[in-house]
């Protein structure tokens, strides 16, 4: 499986990278990887000299795709605060495509929240866009997101999403013996630990 970042393959994630939300992101990481789409999010790289705000800028100009969780908008526990880091990130996706040009007003983006109708309370501006409801079910995102891709990438060599999510549910089997034999751990995997093991999956299913 090619592994080359391209522009109309690429897809930024933009979602919340922490321990509740990690099902559903391990579920869009995988899925984005299986369909043959390359994955860019926030956390694919650590780099002190670069501020997030310029890597998020630089890895939306590179994606021509991008999926948006707009679920968690409730107040922190610590802070009584809500998390803005999603729309504010999907706010410079749409603007991208709106302002740019050639490749970048090709853009298409995903929306999901957690239930549907729920964005109009908070961020009714979008109000008019599909937005998909994934109800924090990782079956359910997988299965939006291979359909997503299909439509828009016009790839119909895919399998569906009931199939798409039986493969998912091998590679989980398979994760723990995996992490165990590389002296990982599954519960601290970080982001390209976890990718590489789900382009290895992929590759070793193909072959087999």
């Amino acid at each position: 499986m090619a592994r080359r970042k391209s522009y109309h393959r690429s897809v930024f994630i933009n979602c919340p990278i922490d321990n509740e939300y990690r099902p559903l992101f391990r579920a869009a990481v995988f899925i984005v990887i299986r369909c043959d789409f390359f994955v860019r999010c926030a956390v694919e790289e650590s780099d002190s000299s670069e501020t997030r705000l310029d890597k998020i800028f630089r890895m939306i100009k590179e994606c021509r795709y991008g999926i948006h969780d707009l679920s968690r908008t409730q107040l922190d526990r610590k802070t009584h605060l809500p998390r803005f880091n999603m729309p504010f990130e999907l706010g410079i996706f749409l603007a991208a495509k709106y302002f740019g040009s050639g490749d970048q007003d090709k853009k298409n983006c995903l929306i999901f929240e957690k239930e549907l109708h729920s964005y109009e309370k908070y961020i009714s501006d979008i109000k008019g866009h599909d937005i998909e409801s994934h109800q924090q079910n990782p079956k359910i995102m997988i299965g939006k997101i291979r359909d997503w891709l299909v439509t828009n990438s016009r790839r119909h060599s895919l399998p569906g999403g009931t199939a798409l999510w039986k493969e998912y549910q091998k590679f989980g089997r398979w994760l723990p013996g995996k992490c165990r034999a590389n002296k990982l751990k599954n519960d601290e995997l970080i982001y390209n630990d976890y990718a590489q093991l789900v382009y290895e999956w992929i590759e070793a299913s193909s072959a087999g």
